[in-house]
């Protein structure tokens, strides 16, 4: 074995044509001869670089429209041979093998293929590359005389050693790219096993749970500064998402910076759900909505949102579901408004402008459409020695499901902040219960306050009536799960709230419907739970 291979041969054969033109004409100036397939040959040809098409190679043609072309001997052969084994030079001599130097293949787009909305199975089973995958298992087991490469990114590396080397590229190079062509395929393997798991409504969990992230980000420090961290890219993901956001200013973004973010982009996705048209706005702290509005115009959201706990805002991370315009960007560029992070599908070149001038580090994302569905179905965190899977909780109890339980009928406005507050409800860590009514200027819900995280509803009642202050009177408080006992419903109603609204089931519901009766409130139960942890 050599730590240095001449490269005189190549396989070129790609779906992602980045770069394509550039590294063939590279490697043709160092007379390095390209074989190649189907559209990648068209592409060299019109470019007016010298290919090899890969049946001269094999003598054999391309069939069943190009399922088979390089599963052949010729080229597995070319691939798989160590250059200094007797045997293998006499197996190649005999059968009339060339040996390749370096293979180029990414792979047909499965990953991509699938995340679009509504594609058709057969169309997906189509992108299953199997030549592809072959030829780079080959490449990198011999990568002791093979260089290969899965990514136009790699394209650099590769001629800037054969540059310095006189035509030919090291072992330490072979053997980092061979690690990342394996890489690959195993990504692609499993992407293909959980599509396929996924296709099985009945058996939602396979057996074994494959997946691969791409690292995008290494990260600063975790949550605290004595821990590590990295921001990783799920490949098959669709949709808005932090690690796939564009960042047009501020400082990198820390662990907790993308969780809150991460928060934050899904509670506005979901108030697309009950008012697609109307722009949403939220505040997170601390992995919590401190304030979450609806409005007619994003200023007139962000406000509203912001006015939610103005002190727990300050800092906070803020997310739009519509375009921040000159007017929403204006609104936080006053002195009383800092946000670590903010979010939005995109921003005017105005608002930007006024952004960037106002704030030095304002981390600022645009993820693109936000739509109202979930990036994902399904969710899953690490636990020592394990993980934890389990569906979104996208589930919403729409107001005609709200079963009428004690005092009098709901009114309009309250069965609209219902609906609203249980979309910011879901969004808080249980126990959770939360206060919100119809805002004076907007004439939109609002969350007035909440109480997250307590060990028991009491005091998640009373931090809730503590945050929204005099607001507390006439509107409704939502809790994420049902009162044990009544102790909670009276901290509320001694507070003002006129309409409390819980999933219901406990065996003492009837002591809180009796005591909102007496007390002439309006009692709702939603029959869905939504504890989050």
């Amino acid at each position: 074995m050599n730590d240095l291979v001449t490269i005189r041969r190549a396989i070129l054969s790609v779906s992602d044509k980045t770069g394509l033109v550039e590294f063939a004409r590279a490697l043709a100036r160092r007379n390095i001869e390209i074989i190649s397939t189907g559209g990648t040959a068209t592409a060299l040809e019109k470019a007016g670089i010298a290919v090899t098409p890969i049946d001269r190679v094999t003598g054999f043609p391309e069939i069943m429209d190009g399922r088979v072309k390089t599963l052949h001997p010729k080229v597995h052969g070319a691939l798989l041979a160590v250059r200094d084994d007797p045997e293998h030079q006499a197996a190649l001599s005999t059968h009339e093998i060339t040996p390749i130097d370096l293979v180029c293949v990414n792979l047909y787009p499965f990953e991509r293929t699938i995340a679009a909305p509504g594609v058709e199975r057969d169309e997906a089973i189509e992108q299953i590359d199997i030549g592809g995958p072959s030829m780079i298992r080959s490449a990198a087991k011999n990568h002791d005389w093979v260089t290969v490469l899965v990514s136009p990114d790699q394209y650099a590396a590769v001629l800037q050693d054969l540059d310095s080397l006189g035509g030919k590229t090291s072992l330490a190079l072979r053997r980092e790219l061979a690690g990342a062509a394996f890489r690959r395929t195993g990504a692609y393997d499993a992407a293909i096993a959980d599509y396929l798991a996924g296709n099985k409504p009945e058996e939602p969990y396979p057996q074994t749970l494959t997946q691969s992230f791409t690292l995008v980000q290494r990260l600063r420090y975790g949550e605290n500064p004595h821990q590590t961290a990295a921001l990783y890219s799920a490949g098959n993901a669709a949709g808005a998402s932090i690690a796939s956001a564009r960042q047009l200013h501020g400082k990198e973004l820390g662990y907790n910076n993308i969780a809150d973010a991460a928060s934050a982009l899904e509670l506005v996705r979901a108030l697309r759900i009950i008012a697609p048209e109307k722009p949403g706005a939220a505040v997170i702290k601390h992995a919590n909505p401190c304030g979450c509005a609806l409005a007619e115009s994003p200023a007139a959201a962000l406000d509203a949102a912001i006015a939610g706990d103005p002190l727990a805002a300050y800092g906070g991370i803020i997310a739009l579901s519509a375009p921040v315009d000159a007017d929403c960007a204006r609104r936080l560029c006053r002195d009383d408004t800092f946000a670590e992070v903010l979010i939005a599908p995109s921003f005017t070149a105005e608002a930007l402008e006024l952004l960037k001038a106002r704030w030095f580090n304002m981390r600022i994302l645009a993820v693109g459409t936000i739509e109202p569905s979930p990036a994902q179905t399904r969710e899953q965190r690490s636990i020592p020695g394990g993980l934890l899977v389990q569906s979104r909780d996208g589930l919403l109890a729409a107001p005609k499901e709200f079963v009428h339980r004690a005092g009098p009928p709901a009114s309009a406005d309250a069965l609209r902040t219902a609906q609203f507050m249980e979309v910011v409800t879901r969004a808080v860590a249980s126990n959770a219960v939360a206060i919100g009514g119809i805002d004076a200027q907007t004439s939109w819900p609002r969350l007035f306050g909440a109480g997250a995280g307590q060990m028991d509803r009491v005091t998640s009642c009373r931090l809730a009536v503590q945050k929204a202050g005099p607001l507390a009177r006439g509107a409704v408080a939502f809790s994420d799960a049902f009162f044990p006992f009544p102790d909670g419903p009276k901290v509320l109603i001694d507070a003002g709230i006129a309409t409390i609204v819980h999933p219901g089931g406990s065996k003492r519901d009837q002591e809180t419907f009796d005591l909102c009766e007496s007390a002439g409130v309006t009692c709702l139960t939603t029959g869905l739970r939504h504890f989050r942890h």
